[in-house]
């Protein structure tokens, strides 16, 4: 068993209205700091995860973000794990 770092960015899916990215857009263009264009606002969640392989661990986290942490139909993820050095049980 080891432990892994888990890091789940989620945005929305491009081409999927995102009120807030656009609030942020005309806000940033509102104080002068222009440039910026399609902004998404999503979120991140990090956690820690034991598992037997660093191939568990992704397939776990694919499962829990496609039942609860993601909205498969509005939102994108990625995923990015990191084995925690000298976990290994």
């Amino acid at each position: 068993m080891a432990d892994f770092d888990v890091e789940v960015r989620v945005t929305p899916r491009r081409g999927i209205l995102d009120p807030q990215g656009k609030a942020v857009e005309g806000a940033l263009r509102s104080l002068g700091l222009s440039g910026a264009s399609e902004v998404h606002v999503g979120r991140l969640i990090v956690f820690a995860l034991a598992a037997g392989s660093e191939g568990e661990a992704a397939a776990r986290v694919d499962e829990m973000c496609r039942k609860l942490l993601a909205n498969p139909v509005t939102e994108d993820f990625d995923v990015r794990l990191r084995e925690r050095a000298g976990s290994a049980r």
